[in-house]
């Protein structure tokens, strides 16, 4: 089972908002997920991202590999 660290949209129409959320790789984007560990909004300046460290790391211990906006995210936060 690979699992991924990926952001899942929600909001309206032109005013995206997205939950960090850790899933199998065979699920959709927008489908099933194992545990949100976090959210991403990018229509505030400066754009705002809150994780749950503890869960980030565990979930990076184990095995899962974030997507590239994630990982860029992670490193804004100092996590990674």
């Amino acid at each position: 089972m690979a699992v991924k660290i990926r952001l899942k949209r929600i909001g309206k129409k032109k005013l995206p908002f997205y939950r960090i959320v850790v899933s199998d790789s065979k699920f959709p984007v927008a489908g099933r997920f194992i545990e949100e560990i976090g959210t991403y909004d990018p229509n505030t300046d400066p754009s705002t991202c809150r994780v749950n460290e503890e869960l980030a790391k565990k979930w990076l211990a184990n095995g899962a590999q974030p997507t590239n906006v994630v990982n860029k995210i992670f490193k804004q936060a100092g996590i990674k």
